[in-house]
């Protein structure tokens, strides 16, 4: 059993580390930013739909696996 969760909290780091290095930087000094670029369009009111939106709600739901996982192997819950 300690060795599954040992594998599967390998995983889940490996696909956390891929999920954020796929998504796009929020680079302040972007050029919206600069020139004065609205933020009321409609891929900014319907991001949860996009691309971004679903690799946003993934990244939160592998971390707190993450974050479960290293608490169950760093505790030694499992035998």
């Amino acid at each position: 059993m300690k060795m599954a969760v040992t594998i599967a909290y390998i995983v889940v780091a490996l696909l956390l580390t891929v999920v954020v290095l796929f998504q796009k930087g929020k680079d302040p000094r972007s050029a919206g930013s600069v020139l004065g670029g609205s933020n009321e369009t409609f891929f900014s009111k319907n991001k949860s739909n996009t691309r971004e939106g679903f690799l946003e709600k993934l990244t939160a739901v592998l971390a707190v696996l993450f974050i479960a996982l290293s608490i169950v192997v760093s505790l030694g819950i499992v035998k």
